[in-house]
């Protein structure tokens, strides 16, 4: 499994909806609303065979309420 982190920035008043949006999905390891330019973070892992950009575009980039993601791939946890 390889692990990313992708940030959401949400539409005014929509984060809470996205969050419950993206929980529902049943893809995220874990879920923060976070201060500064994103509104929420997710850890994802996701499955060695799997494109990182086509599993993230099926499963969550279409959620309604969502202005913008920045995704971070990760190499090694210390």
């Amino acid at each position: 499994m390889r692990c990313v982190f992708v940030q959401f920035r949400c539409q005014p008043g929509k984060t809470y909806e996205v969050a419950d949006a993206i929980y529902d999905r049943e893809v995220v390891s874990e879920l923060y609303s976070t201060s500064g330019e994103y509104d929420l973070i997710a850890k994802i892992y996701i499955p060695e065979n799997e494109d990182v950009g086509h599993f993230l575009n099926e499963r969550l980039f279409d959620i309604a309420g969502i202005n913008r993601t920045m995704t971070t791939m990760t190499f090694r946890a210390f």
